[in-house]
């Protein structure tokens, strides 16, 4: 029972980073320290803390249903529509177009060098560096935008070209744990004029096919094989992840549409800051 209440608050704790440009590594590395799992290995932990988020694309999902689902089903959505057309909605599935594009970075990167990067990068001293750097980027950013005026204020307006170069931004997010990936998009998007607005939904978006990739290349690695407790914890972290996500997705649209990123650049400075005294000390025997 206590281990599920552990699941429960991973998957509020990720529900709130994911979504959040504060990077969800960052945050789980601490708490993974603090209350580790006591009846299951490392391996399924390295799996969990990954398939949890399936909790959280669903929130996007729902959420967003109409803006994401590309194909027109009922006689209200055919009306005045004929051929093709009648039957999917080419604009979406443009973005779903774009969307793969972006993808491409991460995946061919992510599959070759997947076990490379995290035996190298997957510490406590590279994750504080990701935070502290990107929080960085952030303020800088939006201090250098204050005078830009976006050239993208539509998902429609988002070019090929455009979203292949915030896949390679997502790139480095797939490289360096704690950097964020809703973190590395933004950033990205903004630098290359697109709106505030229009980066975190295309951020959110950009989550479904990479998340569910993800989840599923560390599923196959773990295998199939649960047991009772291990289907229960990955039920109740995705769950919890999926509830949390629901509220965090509603907040950040409305947040966004009134203030900035610079908020949460700082954040990630001090915790970046807290992941290196902590575990410097712990290190040290303090």
């Amino acid at each position: 029972m206590l281990d599920i209440i552990k699941a429960i608050i991973y998957g509020i704790v990720e529900g709130i980073t994911e979504w959040l440009p504060i990077s969800s590594t960052g945050h789980l590395i601490l708490l993974e320290e603090l209350m580790p799992f006591q009846n299951v290995d490392g391996n399924f932990f390295d799996m969990f803390d990954v398939v949890i988020q399936l909790g959280a694309i669903l929130a996007v999902v729902v959420l967003f249903w109409k803006q994401i689902w590309p194909f027109a089903l009922t006689k209200k959505e055919r009306k005045g529509r004929s051929g093709t057309a009648a039957f999917i909605k080419m604009d979406i599935m443009t973005l779903w177009f774009k969307i793969l594009v972006s993808c491409v970075p991460a995946a061919v990167i992510g599959l070759l060098f997947d076990d490379v990067f995290n035996a190298l990068f997957y510490n406590y001293f590279c994750v504080a560096l990701a935070l502290i750097f990107f929080g960085i980027a952030f303020i800088f950013v939006e201090n250098w935008n204050k005078s830009r005026k976006p050239k993208v204020t539509a998902l429609r307006d988002i070019t090929y070209q455009t979203a292949l170069m915030i896949g390679v931004f997502q790139l480095i997010a797939a490289v360096f744990p704690g950097t964020s990936r809703s973190g590395a998009t933004i950033v990205g998007a903004l630098l290359i004029g697109v709106s505030r607005t229009v980066a975190a939904e295309y951020t959110f978006f950009l989550a479904i096919p990479v998340m569910f990739g993800a989840s599923l290349l560390k599923v196959m690695k773990f295998g199939l094989s649960f047991t009772a407790l291990e289907l229960a914890l990955l039920i109740a972290g995705m769950a919890s992840a999926f509830l949390v996500s629901l509220a965090v997705l509603k907040f950040l649209m409305g947040y966004i549409k009134k203030h900035d990123f610079k908020v949460f650049g700082w954040y990630r400075i001090i915790l970046g800051a807290v992941v290196l005294i902590y575990f410097g000390l712990s290190a040290s025997g303090f």
